[in-house]
């Protein structure tokens, strides 16, 4: 099949078929005389695989060591499930990270007025205390949306 076929097939979108195939992820396909690619049932079955583990969140040095782990029939499950703590390790703490970072961005929210005066902890909070932003305007970040809109209203 075709890599439209085969990403089809998979779930995995041409682009990141290439991409893979390009960082050694998955072996170098069989191609035609012109050059397309030709994917057989079993790259499929990898491609798949991958879509799974990246749906889980594996990183690509993760995918290959659990690809290298399928394929070799001699593993220890030991060898897998080791990988799989660790991704769960990372995966928890990077939940606490976004706990914390919530819980913090909830409270400054809660101590904010939100009305037309410029007293805000949160910009407090982000500015480490010091009351206004550098005095050349100039240097400011342009506001973006919904802000930007308010703004030019005044």
């Amino acid at each position: 099949m075709n890599i439209g076929e085969a990403a089809a097939e998979s779930g995995v979108s041409a682009k990141m078929i290439r991409y893979y195939e390009s960082i050694g992820l998955i072996s170098n396909v069989a191609r035609t005389d012109a050059g397309y690619r030709v994917y057989s049932g079993d790259d499929v079955y990898t491609l798949r695989f991958i879509r799974r583990a990246r749906d889980l969140g594996f990183s690509v040095d993760q995918m290959t060591d659990l690809l290298a782990l399928w394929s070799d029939r001699s593993r220890a499950s030991a060898d897998v499930k080791r990988i799989a703590m660790e991704h769960v390790a990372e995966l928890e703490r990077k939940m606490r990270e976004l706990r914390d970072m919530s819980k913090t961005l909830r409270h400054l929210a809660e101590h904010c007025q939100g009305d037309g005066r410029p007293h805000c902890p949160i910009i407090e909070n982000l500015s480490s205390g010091h009351e206004a932003g550098p005095a050349n305007s100039s240097k400011r970040p342009k506001l973006g949306g919904e802000i930007a809109r308010q703004r030019q209203a005044f």
